[in-house]
């Protein structure tokens, strides 16, 4: 018995050793998770389109992709809820939404990082959109030739939805954006892995 006792002594000594060696790997969610949420300004999306651009365009190229400061509406400060922010940039809104009768279009556009976020955008702006209708515009269970037919066929005057999606449309020629009025970025949120919309390499 002894003997045994004084066995497991320095094989528990040895586990420790070990186990002090291995180092963690520090993750992106790590870093963003001690960082404190700041709301994003329009120098955010500026510098993120520099960025993006400035490898295969020249500088004649990338300085008319610039986006003046007077192309953006007040952020949300984070002490908005997503009704009162939207009321707030668009007072006129009933006015705009009888106006609207264009087919193929939406007078405000959402673009969020995934398909449950939209479906939790649409619910919280229940306040705002009052009877107008709002057109979801995500991949997830969802044909893009569905979305076409009713955008088609149908005035809608809010589209909620990803990158991928809107783009996809765009490019067929299923969505216009000629009287869309607001483009809104879902920019503060962050989902599980507390990446936000931009801090995906896809989008």
């Amino acid at each position: 018995q002894p003997t045994e006792c004084f066995l497991s002594q320095p094989e528990e000594k040895q586990e420790s050793t070990v186990k002090t060696k291995k180092r963690k790997k520090k993750k992106i969610s790590d870093i963003l998770e001690k960082s404190a949420p700041k709301p994003g300004v329009p120098e955010d999306l500026q510098n993120l389109l520099s960025q993006h651009f400035a490898e295969n365009r020249s500088v004649i190229e990338i300085e008319e992709l610039k986006l003046s400061d007077s192309c953006f509406l007040p952020a949300n400060d984070l002490t908005h809820s997503f009704s009162s922010y939207l009321k707030e940039i668009c007072p006129k809104w009933a006015k705009l939404r009888k106006n609207h009768k264009e087919k193929k279009s939406v007078v405000i556009l959402v673009i969020c990082s995934s398909a449950l976020r939209s479906l939790e955008l649409i619910k919280s702006m229940t306040a705002f959109k009052g009877d107008c209708r709002v057109l979801k515009l995500f991949a997830k269970h969802i044909k893009i030739k569905e979305q076409m037919n009713m955008l088609e066929k149908g005035v809608f005057h809010i589209g909620v939805g990803t990158p991928g999606r809107v783009k996809a449309l765009v490019e067929q020629d299923g969505l216009c954006l000629n009287s869309t009025k607001y483009m809104i970025l879902d920019w503060n949120w962050r989902d599980q892995k507390l990446r936000r919309m931009m801090d995906i390499p896809e989008v």
